[in-house]
Order: structure tokens, then C-alpha cells, then sequence
């Protein structure tokens, strides 16, 4: 089997190492020049630009394309529509919207190009030693090329959840579940820091990683990183967002099904990007006019 990786950054480059770990040939492109000199260095073929890699490589061709998901990847999709060849293999293995993936699964399908849409879970750690699968796409293909999932993948870690669509739709529930998994987490050690007890939080997340009901690889993230930092003073309390937690909420609402806690992480990593909420000011201004509790004079 032979894989042609787009896109060597992070996630794409470390997935590529990781193929080649398991003795898949390999070859890359990316539009940055350093990444592609410290490909060569490692060993690998890699090509300078788009077309001179289609037109090199021969045969059935695999594509996975590792790019930022939306306009980015899209681009990409778009081109390899128009250059793939009928029998070749498109991969997204983005975080592209559903509604993206069955819309190219439509067009590449016309075109006799079989596409699957690929949501990857793990991170860095997980494209390199061990990813994450929940895959899309026609049945009878994927057994073509199962074992490229299975071998790079943590033992079990891979899915076949039917129709092209439904693997970034696994994809973008996961990442709402895990906002809210992070949201809670936070909150419950805030609610330990501003006790009246004196935890050490690194023993404590360190302990309950171990054996407890809420054990896991999150816990133990949070456990490192109060061992860096005990109060966690070099970090800013403001969290990003994307928008596969947005398409969750959207697909919720439209099938009639509440996700208070999701929703609401989502709403509490946007409140953290602000640093002095209008709402907070609305909300102080009555808690004045009706409790009379004087509120806090802006500087």
C-alpha cells in the first residue's frame, strides 16, 4: 500500500512517520518549504508542489488529506476532483463538516473516485503512536484498505460507522462531549482551589487518574499540568473554540435533542475570550437598582 499525505503539519507529518513505522510507503506534500526540506532530511519523497505530485505517482492512487477544515481543505477537495483518477482513494481526515463530507462524497462518487471522510482522535501523541479512527465511506472499499487504519491506530481504536458523512459526524459528537468533559473537570477544580482546604491539585488530579470513577487521560493532562505549574499562574484563563461544537449544537436543534451541558461549554469557552462582559455589566447594573449592591466602577 502506498499513501500520498497533504498536508505535513502537525497531525499530517506524524501520521506520516507513523505509516511509515508500519511499513506503508509513503510520500508527502505541503505548501511550506521548511516542512518539506525537514521531510527530505528524514528520508521521506516529497513533492514541491501539487500537480508534480499527481502527476508522478502511478497506479491507484491513496490521498489523505490532513488540512485545517474548511476553506483550506475544501480547496484541496476541489482540485483533487478535477485532477484524481477514476478507482483513486480520497481521505479527509480533518475536522471538516459533515455536511461537507457528504456533499464530496457526492461529487467524487460521479466522478468513480471513492471518497471517506475520517475523523482522527488522539492529537500529536495519537497520530504518531497510535490513532483514533471513526470512519466513512463506501463498505466494500474500506475492507480494501482497513489494514491502513489498523496498523495506525492504538489497538482497537478504529471504527467503520457506515456512509460517507457519518465518520466526521462521529467526529464532531466527540468533540462536543469532550468540551463538556473539560468544562466539568474545570469546574470542579475551581471549586478545590477556592476552598478553605489546602490541596495540592498535581496529588490530587494524580490520585483520581489512578483508580477513581472519573480516571482517564484527561485527568492525568490535568494532573501534569498542575505539576508545572501548582496554580496554573502562567496560564491565561481564555480557551478557543471551534466550530464542530457549533454544527453539534446546530445538528441538536434540528433533531429536537437538548445538550444543556455541551451548549453550555461551548458558551463558556466564548465567555473566556471576553475580558469584561457586557452582560456581567447589565446583570451588576440591576443586582444595583434592585438589591442595592454597588457595582464594581469600571477603571
Amino acid at each position: 500500500m502506498r499513501v500520498g499525505m497533504i498536508g505535513l503539519g502537525k497531525m499530517g507529518y506524524n501520521l506520516l512517520q507513523n505509516m511509515y513505522d508500519h511499513e506503508i510507503e509513503v510520500y508527502g506534500y505541503d505548501v511550506n518549504k521548511e516542512i518539506l526540506e525537514k521531510a527530505k532530511q528524514d528520508g521521506f519523497t516529497v513533492y514541491e508542489s501539487f500537480e508534480a505530485m499527481l502527476q508522478n505517482e502511478t497506479g491507484r492512487k491513496i490521498l489523505w488529506v490532513m488540512l485545517p477544515a474548511g476553506k483550506i481543505t475544501n480547496q484541496v477537495l476541489d482540485q483533487l476532483a478535477k485532477v484524481a483518477n477514476e478507482g483513486d482513494i480520497v481521505i479527509d481526515g480533518g475536522n471538516s463538516d459533515y455536511r461537507d463530507s457528504l456533499r464530496y462524497n457526492e461529487l467524487f462518487t460521479q466522478k468513480g473516485i471513492h471518497y471517506f471522510d475520517v475523523g482522527t482522535s488522539g492529537g500529536i501523541s495519537g497520530a504518531r503512536n497510535g490513532a483514533s479512527y471513526m470512519i466513512g465511506g463506501n463498505k466494500e472499499v474500506y475492507q480494501e484498505i482497513e489494514s491502513l487504519f489498523k496498523s495506525t491506530a492504538k489497538e482497537g481504536g478504529y471504527i467503520y460507522t457506515g456512509i460517507a458523512g457519518s465518520g466526521h459526524y462521529l467526529k464532531m459528537v466527540h468533540n462536543a462531549i469532550l468540551y463538556g468533559m473539560m468544562q466539568t473537570i474545570g469546574e470542579g477544580f475551581e471549586l478545590l482551589h477556592a476552598s478553605q482546604f489546602d490541596y495540592d491539585l498535581h496529588e490530587v488530579a494524580a490520585s483520581l487518574s489512578k483508580s477513581s470513577v472519573i480516571r482517564g487521560w484527561l485527568m492525568e493532562l490535568v494532573a501534569d499540568a498542575f505539576g508545572n505549574s501548582p496554580n496554573l499562574e502562567e496560564i491565561k484563563g481564555v480557551v478557543s473554540s471551534s466550530k464542530s461544537t457549533q454544527w453539534t449544537i446546530d445538528s441538536a436543534c434540528s433533531l429536537g435533542v437538548p445538550l444543556p451541558t455541551i451548549a453550555m461549554s461551548l458558551f463558556m469557552r466564548q465567555r473566556s475570550k471576553q475580558d469584561d462582559s457586557f452582560s456581567a455589566k447589565v446583570i451588576a447594573s440591576l443586582r444595583d437598582s434592585v438589591g442595592g449592591h454597588s457595582a464594581v466602577k469600571a477603571k
